[in-house]
């Protein structure tokens, strides 16, 4: 299954080349099983899930942990019909999980409640886009039925959910919304915004 993320990293700061540079190397240890491509606009990570958005949180903890307000922006996609398939995208079989509903949020719970931390605060938003046809309501609402029980949940906004927590635990539900809920084989498609240091936060 071909899954990346499109993604832009924006550190408030006079010294944005240098702490964007700097949050890079975050990235080596997952450089091997991640295509990286990078242009004037975004970059492209290509690999399995899990390993997507456990580079997508090194890179903003790197970046954030220099107490810039910064923000990362990405769209995440996984199986998209228009794109070709590549060994590098297949995630591991339980990456993608079918099943019950009610099993799959439980599991997705669980999954946060074990999520690594960093010791980096962070709040962020993000909408599910489970495309296709048949129960892909029933699916956004399980979604919504797992973040409001986990313990990253902030509140509802206008098209978006809004989390805040520990940047560990907040990427991990981000992942476990992003592959737990939609099918296993569909076309899956997320937009994310998360922010740290803000100047708002403060005030």
């Amino acid at each position: 299954m071909f899954s990346g993320a499109q993604i832009a990293l924006y550190p408030m700061s006079d010294d944005f080349v240098g702490i964007i540079t700097g949050a890079l190397t975050a990235l080596d240890p997952h450089r091997e099983r991640l295509r990286i491509e990078t242009d004037d606009v975004t970059t492209l990570i290509v690999g399995p899930p899990p390993i997507l958005f456990a580079a997508m949180r090194d890179l903003f903890v790197a970046a954030a942990g220099t107490g810039t307000h910064c923000v990362l922006s990405a769209t995440v996609s996984r199986g998209c019909p228009g794109e070709p398939d590549d060994p590098i995208c297949r995630p591991d079989p339980d990456a993608v999980p079918a099943g019950p509903l009610d099993a799959r949020i439980e599991a997705a719970l669980a999954a946060v409640d074990k999520a690594p931390e960093t010791g980096q605060a962070a709040v962020g938003q993000f909408s599910l886009y489970p495309l296709g046809e048949g129960g892909h309501m029933d699916e956004i609402y399980g979604c919504i039925d797992f973040v409001k029980a986990s313990a990253v949940f902030d509140r509802s906004k206008n098209f978006c959910t809004r989390l805040s927590g520990d940047a560990g635990a907040v990427f991990a539900a981000l992942g476990e919304a992003f592959t737990r809920f939609g099918a296993p084989s569909g076309h899956v498609a997320m937009d994310v915004t998360v922010s740290a240091n803000s100047p708002s936060r403060r005030a």
